[in-house]
């Protein structure tokens, strides 16, 4: 028996029973966590246990702590931080090491509280039309300035002990529809898509985790990237993404149809990992009844970008502080 080709949520600050029993038969790889999760660090240690107890390993888990706008651990307990765009174009000179020391701190704070895995960096280029549900999240508005600053992201996750994500391949930042409630399509043709969102990808392709994009880019294909063969085996072949590959929260509108279909249409695509945000247990159940365990492939992906989680190096957060503040003149709250 392999482990699940999905990643679950639960439905509240405490785990209930019945989702204890589910997930326990269902053996998700990994969990995610949101706001509705969230009370205070001791409540959240007690749930990040559970959720590992009722699969019997220490399974994955995740969470969206960008900082800004979206951000599931709040004040009064954890720090709070500006948009990134606005923390990369107040400063931009700093903004490789600012970045770097704003999510080495946020790494601290999610392995306290026992979550392993942050869904940055979100490599997506800022264009004047992005969508404001995506914009203030990038770091930048050129394939240079994103790449650099998301590399910085990603190895203060990985030196905290997080395992990064990268989001959202093959790039969203073109889409000028919020893919939470309808479809983006994209009418840039394949040059200026390989010059841009999918050089940025490119250049960031070796990292462990990946979150593909519910967006149609005309040039290449009818269908969704999450949802379309064509889209998945150039994020494979030319993009050069061998990592673990997850879809976006397949509860969102931008894909057709019921979570059953859309979780086929996604395997089928390529899809690793059926990602599943909302907590629902009816649409649970009809996703591990029909992605059923990860392939072959798909589990050796998962076997190496576990070994990527390693134990955080020796980290003082008041001295990161203190140097953020000297970067960026302004204090962290929290």
């Amino acid at each position: 028996m392999g482990q699940g080709a999905y990643i679950f949520g639960c439905s509240g600050t405490v785990l209930q029973s019945k989702e204890f029993a589910f997930f326990k038969e269902s053996d998700p790889w990994g969990f995610i966590l949101f706001a509705r999760n969230v009370e205070s660090p001791v409540q959240l240690r007690k749930l990040t246990n559970d959720l590992r107890s009722s699969v019997g390993r220490d399974a994955p888990i995740l969470i969206d702590q960008e900082g800004g706008r979206v951000a599931r651990l709040t004040q009064p307990h954890w720090r709070q931080w500006q948009a990134p765009l606005d923390q990369v174009a107040s400063h931009p000179d700093q903004a490789e090491r600012s970045m770097y020391l704003r999510y080495r701190i946020i790494a601290a704070e999610l392995r306290d509280v026992g979550v392993d895995v942050n869904c940055v960096p979100c490599a997506d280029i800022a264009f004047p039309d992005t969508h404001p549900v995506l914009h203030n999240r990038c770091y930048g508005g050129d394939v240079k300035s994103v790449v650099r600053v998301s590399r910085h992201v990603a190895n203060a996750c990985l030196d905290g002990g997080v395992l990064p994500v990268l989001k959202h391949i093959p790039g969203h930042g073109r889409a000028t529809l919020d893919s939470h409630v309808d479809l983006p399509r994209v009418e840039a043709g394949l040059s200026a898509l390989e010059e841009t969102d999918f050089s940025t990808f490119r250049q960031l392709s070796d990292l462990p985790l990946g979150m593909s994009a519910h967006v149609v880019y005309d040039a290449l294909d009818k269908d969704p990237a999450t949802t379309s063969k064509v889209m998945i085996n150039r994020i494979r072949d030319d993009i050069g993404f061998d990592g673990l590959l997850m879809t976006d929260d397949i509860s969102m509108q931008a894909l057709s149809g019921d979570v059953k279909s859309r979780t086929k249409a996604s395997l089928r695509a390529g899809c690793d990992l059926i990602l599943h945000c909302n907590g629902e247990m009816a649409e649970m159940e009809l996703i591990a009844g029909t992605a059923g365990h990860l392939a072959q492939s798909a589990q050796k992906r998962a076997d190496a970008a576990l070994l990527a989680r390693k134990t955080p190096k020796p980290f003082d957060i008041t001295a990161a502080e203190a140097e953020l503040h000297s970067l960026l003149g302004e204090r962290i709250n929290g």
